[in-house]
C-alpha cells in the first residue's frame, strides 16, 4: 500500500464524464479522458491490499486487482499493465463496457464507496497502447496444430490470440464483413470507440492470427468441412438468437428488434451509410426493455435527435441500496443510471430552459425510464405503420398488467430489447457437427468446453448464454487451454473459469 491511510482519507472520484449537450452532438466516447490520469493515482490508492481480495472472486477473469492499484499509486505503469494483461487480454474493451462486478466485491464498499477498479483498468490499458506497452508477442515456435474459431466476439478473439501465442495456426472465420462480432456493431460508438478494437486486431494480425470475414460457416463453408480441415475447432457464435414480444400488432411496420437497428447506426460510424435505413430522427420512440441493450438504443435515438423517447421496463424500480437478501460481495440490483440515462434526463429538464446552440433536444419525460410497464398491444395506421403502443401497470412483485391502469403513447419508431436466448437455433453448423442445444437453448457442452463431437469446442454465449463481456473473455481463455491440452497433452495457457460457473449478469 502506497498510503495504508487513503481509504479514509481520499474520496471515491470517478472519471469525469462529457457535458451531455457536447456528447450528445457526437458519436465520441462519453468519458472525459484529460481528466482521467491526473486523479487515478490517488483513486489506486485507496485500495487497502486486502489479505483476502473479494474483488478477485467478484472477476470472471481473477484479475490481479490489488496488485496493479498498488503498482499505479507508485507510478509504475509499466509492471501494471504487464499485471493486468496477465489475466486479461483485452483491457481497454473491459475497461469501457464491463459493468464491473469487481467494485461490489471490494472490501471498502461492505461501508463505504469502492475502489474505482473499472477507471484504474482503463488508464492503465490505455497507458500502456499510447506508450507502446502493448506489442505483438508472436510465438517462438509452431506447434504444427491448426484451430479454426467461428466467431470474432471477445470469446473467439480472446481464444484465438492465446491459442495463436501458443504457437498454433488459428484461423478466425466471421460471417460480418468485418472482425470484432457485437463488439463491431453491437456496441455504439459512443460507448467504444473502434479505433481501439482496430488496433488490437491489427496486434494479433501481427502475431500470426489469420481472420477470414464474410464467411458464414454453415452456408458459405460446411461447418464439418472446416472441422475437417483442422485440429480442432472452438465456436463462439455469441448469443444471437433474440427474444420477441408476442403481442398484437407486432407485425406493424416500425417495430424492430435492438440488433436490427444499433447495426445501422454503428456502419454509419464506419462509413457504409452516410444515413442509417432506420432512423429516430424527429419520430416518437418506445424502448421496450430496461438492460444495457436498450441502454444502447437510448443512448444512439438521443444522438439522432428523437422527437420524444421512453424505455420501458417491466420490472419494478430497484431500490438505491442493496437489499438485505443480496448481501455483499454479491452483484445486487439496485437502480443505475447510465451515462445514456443521463442524457436524457438532463435533456428533459433542460429543455427550453437553456441555449443549446440550435441543437433540436428530444421532448423526453424527466425520466426516460417508465417502469413496472407491461406492453399490451401495438396500433398502427391504415398504412400499416405503428403509431401507439398500449401499457398497463403490473403487480408488485409480478409481471400481471394491472386492470385498470391501461392507457397508450405516441409511438413511431419502436425498438424491442428483450434480450437474447443462445445461438440461432435454426444455425446449420448444429446440424452440420452433429451438436445439440439444452434445454435454455445454449449449445450443450461438458465442464471442459467440450461437445460431443470430437475435438470442437464451445465459448462465450453460445454456451453460457447471454452474459458479460468479462465471462466471454474469460471463457475464451479458458476454452484455447483446453484445446491446447487436446492438442499437446498439456498446457501452460491459464484456465480461469468452469463451464458450470454460475452465469453473472447486469
Amino acid at each position: 500500500m502506497a498510503d495504508p491511510r487513503a481509504f479514509l482519507t481520499t474520496p471515491r472520484r470517478t472519471c469525469a464524464r462529457r457535458p451531455v449537450e457536447e456528447r450528445v452532438r457526437d458519436w465520441n466516447e462519453v468519458y472525459d479522458g484529460q481528466s482521467l490520469l491526473p486523479i487515478i493515482n490517488a483513486q489506486a490508492g485507496r485500495c487497502m491490499d486486502c489479505g483476502i481480495p473479494f474483488c478477485h472472486s467478484s472477476c470472471p477473469l481473477g484479475n490481479l486487482i490489488p496488485e496493479w492499484n498498488m503498482l499505479v499509486s507508485r507510478d509504475d505503469w509499466d509492471t501494471a499493465s504487464h499485471r493486468l494483461h496477465a489475466t486479461n487480454n483485452f483491457p481497454e474493451f473491459t475497461g469501457r463496457l464491463c459493468p464491473a462486478p469487481c467494485e461490489t466485491g471490494c472490501v471498502l464498499a461492505i461501508n463505504a464507496d469502492p475502489v474505482t477498479i473499472k477507471n484504474v483498468e482503463m488508464a492503465i490499458a490505455d497507458h500502456a497502447w499510447e506508450h507502446g506497452l502493448v506489442q505483438p508477442l508472436p510465438p517462438q515456435r509452431l506447434s504444427g496444430k491448426t484451430v479454426a474459431v467461428i466467431g470474432s466476439g471477445p470469446a473467439g478473439l480472446a481464444a484465438a490470440q492465446q491459442l495463436t501465442r501458443a504457437g498454433h495456426t488459428v484461423v478466425v472465420y466471421e460471417r460480418d464483413d468485418r472482425v470484432g462480432g457485437l463488439l463491431r456493431y453491437g456496441i455504439p460508438e459512443f460507448k467504444m470507440e473502434k479505433r481501439h478494437l482496430d488496433r488490437r486486431i491489427s496486434q494479433m494480425r501481427d502475431e500470426g492470427t489469420k481472420f477470414r470475414t464474410g464467411t458464414d460457416i454453415g452456408t458459405d463453408l460446411d461447418a464439418a468441412e472446416l472441422r475437417a480441415r483442422h485440429d480442432a475447432l472452438l465456436i463462439a457464435v455469441g448469443a444471437t438468437a433474440w427474444r420477441e414480444l408476442p403481442v398484437d400488432g407486432r407485425e406493424l411496420s416500425g417495430i424492430h428488434q435492438a440488433m436490427e437497428y444499433l447495426p445501422l447506426a454503428n456502419r454509419v460510424q464506419e462509413g457504409d451509410f452516410t444515413e442509417p435505413p432506420i432512423t429516430a430522427e424527429g419520430k416518437h420512440v418506445v424502448i421496450v426493455g430496461g438492460g444495457d441493450t436498450g441502454a444502447d438504443c437510448l443512448g444512439t435515438v438521443l444522438r439522432q435527435r428523437a422527437a420524444s423517447v421512453v424505455q420501458l421496463d417491466i420490472n419494478p424500480r430497484p431500490g438505491d441500496h442493496r437489499r438485505d437478501d443480496e448481501p455483499w460481495p454479491t452483484y445486487p440490483r439496485v437502480h443505475r443510471v447510465s451515462p445514456a440515462h443521463e442524457e436524457g434526463h438532463v435533456l428533459a429538464q433542460r429543455y427550453g430552459e437553456t441555449d443549446t446552440g440550435g441543437l433540436a433536444l428530444p421532448r423526453t419525460d424527466a425520466d426516460v425510464r417508465l417502469f413496472s410497464a407491461s406492453t399490451l398491444r401495438f396500433e398502427g395506421d391504415d398504412t400499416g405503420h405503428v403509431t401507439a403502443l398500449h401499457l398497463a401497470d403490473t403487480e408488485p412483485g409480478e409481471r400481471r398488467p394491472i386492470a385498470g391502469t391501461e392507457r397508450s403513447i405516441p409511438a413511431q419508431l419502436v425498438l424491442l430489447a428483450l434480450g437474447f436466448s443462445g445461438p440461432e437455433p435454426d444455425s446449420r453448423i448444429i446440424e452440420q457437427l452433429g451438436l445439440r442445444l439444452d434445454p435454455r437453448g445454449r449449445l450443450a457442452r461438458d465442464e471442459g468446453f467440450g461437445t460431443e463431437a470430437p475435438g470442437v469446442y464451445v465459448a462465450g454465449d453460445a454456451g453460457r448464454g447471454q452474459s458479460l463481456i468479462v465471462w466471454a473473455i474469460a471463457e475464451g481463455r479458458a476454452a484455447a487451454a483446453a484445446i491446447d491440452r487436446y492438442l499437446t497433452g498439456r498446457t501452460e495457457l491459464p484456465m480461469p473459469v468452469r463451464a458450470t460457473d454460475r452465469p453473472l449478469t447486469a
